[in-house]
């Protein structure tokens, strides 16, 4: 857990400083007001992106831009097992973004989840508290990972051993 730690921080300082967002209506269509870092229709309005890696599979992207923050997560998945754990549980999130209002329905290819936080999250919300939201959120989607892996594990264990004893 020590080795995560690093990481975390490092992830929470970007997106604090990623997270000044101010409510900046498009400059090509007028009325409008879309998350910059979506659309793309103006590059000066777009920061660098900041990736953050902390193996090969774990990484998070952090792209802002003045009204818009998206961050896309890599998830750790060592094996064949956790690789369609990770699948089946984003894809139940994602299935359910509306109910967690930043979450994007499809995450950007790479990735396994995105969330994509605007000015008005922004205003609605306490910025630290976002910022809280997604990391408590990457710290817990590795222990559902791993609890949903050792009980597949010891249902898998339960189930031979009823097979086994037909053969006894």
């Amino acid at each position: 857990m020590s080795s995560l730690q690093p990481y975390l921080d490092a992830v929470r300082k970007t997106l604090q400083a990623a997270m000044c967002l101010e409510n900046f209506g498009s400059q090509v269509v007028e009325r409008h007001n879309k998350p910059e870092v979506e659309v793309r229709t103006s590059k000066e309005l777009i920061m660098t992106p900041v990736m953050i890696s902390r193996n090969k599979q774990e990484h998070v992207l952090i792209e802002g831009s003045v009204n818009s923050v998206r961050v896309s997560i890599g998830v750790k998945q060592s094996d064949e097992i956790e690789k369609i754990l990770c699948h089946k549980f984003t894809r139940f999130m994602s299935q359910r973004a509306e109910n967690f209002i930043v979450l994007r329905r499809k995450p950007i290819p790479g990735y396994d989840i995105s969330f994509l936080i605007t000015s008005a999250h922004a205003e609605q919300m306490y910025k630290h508290k976002l910022v809280d939201f997604v990391i408590h959120f990457m710290q817990e989607i590795d222990k559902e990972i791993n609890e949903m892996k050792l009980a597949l594990n010891a249902r898998a264990r339960v189930s031979a051993e009823e097979f086994l004893k037909r053969f006894n």
